[in-house]
């Protein structure tokens, strides 16, 4: 992270929480972005105190498919969240079709490449992502696609809402 898109979003008028792991990306969006507050925490361990049932919306871009628990990131959404409210998640976009195009270009290995620390975990399709937000008891679940050519599409961006009993 470094603050770029909170920012974006803070300059459109919205009160901007970001919340990042790591020390260097929490240092640069606060010495960049001061019009939005940072908070250095893991998604495992956030400070609920602060976050819970306090937002409107909760947007996690490009993050999911690095988790090894990413079901976390969808409890830790539904715990911030107001009732009512939405979930957005981008992602990269994968599917049967986009895989198999890039089998056929002899592509997938360095797509999928496993030769470098860190990256990507988990890759989700729209059938795995519906199916896990579906489980976690999101509604009104909406995908969009962006980059690169239709049906080989770089991102995904999905949309969800979140019904809570009130207490």
């Amino acid at each position: 992270m470094n603050g770029s898109l909170s920012q974006k979003i803070a300059q459109q008028g919205y009160e901007v929480v970001g919340v990042e792991d790591s020390t260097s990306g929490i240092l640069f969006a606060r010495q960049n972005f001061a019009q939005c507050h940072f908070i250095q925490a893991s998604i495992y361990d956030l400070p609920y105190a602060e976050l819970e049932d306090a937002f409107d919306i909760v947007v996690s871009v490009e993050v999911i498919e690095h988790l090894l628990y990413p079901i976390e990131l969808i409890s830790v959404a539904k715990k911030c969240l107001k009732p009512e409210e939405k979930l957005i998640i981008t992602t990269p976009h994968h599917s049967y079709f986009k895989n198999l195009i890039l089998a056929l270009v002899g592509q997938i290995d360095s797509h999928f490449t496993a030769l470098w620390d860190g990256g990507y975990i988990k890759f989700f399709s729209v059938s795995t992502l519906y199916q896990r937000l579906k489980e976690e008891g999101l509604e009104q679940i909406q995908f969009k696609f962006g980059g690169g050519l239709p049906y080989l599409w770089k991102s995904m961006l999905c949309s969800s809402s979140l019904t809570k009993e009130l207490s």
